[in-house]
């Protein structure tokens, strides 16, 4: 990441966010942030993505909102454009961390080997996204990796839950988890914001 404050400092827990109407983006943003969680990843997954990115950009001040799901240079100039304040990608090249690192936007490259780690501390980048985070190996992974690599910090992303965010968050390398429990199918499909600022309230109180 090339710029404060840190991502992985701004709250616990990143919600994870999959928007198919962007007329939820506002107050799915709204009800996260009542929740206390300020950093939201909207994924570049959908239609209507870049349009829910920029509604919370503009309607949402006291919200930090990124875009996830970053896999090329003109996602990033994109994203980017329509207002996101920080950008995640689930792996990365080269040319898509030049890009990255030359929109002045701070970014997550994701990793899930040693050798990728290794590779982006060569770089510069000592943030990053561990990615998908349970299926790679987990707080087992993530544990190894401190002795040899203590200057990397991540957000594990992937299958984590709210039962197994704080193992998580206790490792010394991790300043932040991506999740989505705090936003249930049901709870969006019903617009039922009141549930998920109760559930991102949860998650906001999870502590190292």
């Amino acid at each position: 990441m090339t710029s404060a404050p840190s991502v992985l400092d701004l709250a616990p827990v990143v919600p994870v966010v999959v928007i198919e109407d962007a007329a939820d983006a506002v107050p799915l943003a709204r009800a996260l942030v009542a929740g206390g969680l300020p950093a939201i990843e909207v994924t570049l997954r959908t239609p209507a993505a870049l349009d829910a990115i920029r509604a919370i950009a503009a309607e949402v001040p006291e919200a930090v909102v990124g875009a996830g799901t970053v896999i090329s240079a003109a996602g990033v100039d994109e994203a980017v454009s329509a207002g996101a304040r920080f950008l995640v990608s689930p792996g990365w090249t080269d040319a898509l961390l030049e890009a990255m690192r030359s929109s002045g936007a701070p970014f997550l490259p994701g990793v899930s080997t040693t050798s990728e780690v290794v590779a982006l501390l060569e770089r510069g980048v000592r943030e990053m996204k561990f990615f998908p985070a349970e299926a790679a190996g987990g707080t087992a992974y993530l544990k190894s990796l401190s002795g040899p690599l203590p200057q990397a910090r991540f957000c594990p992303t992937g299958g984590i839950s709210l039962a197994s965010a704080p193992a998580y968050l206790g490792l010394p390398n991790v300043g932040c988890v991506g999740g989505t429990w705090m936003l249930p199918a049901d709870a969006l499909a019903a617009g039922d914001w009141a549930r998920v600022a109760s559930l991102a309230r949860e998650a906001s109180a999870l502590r190292s």
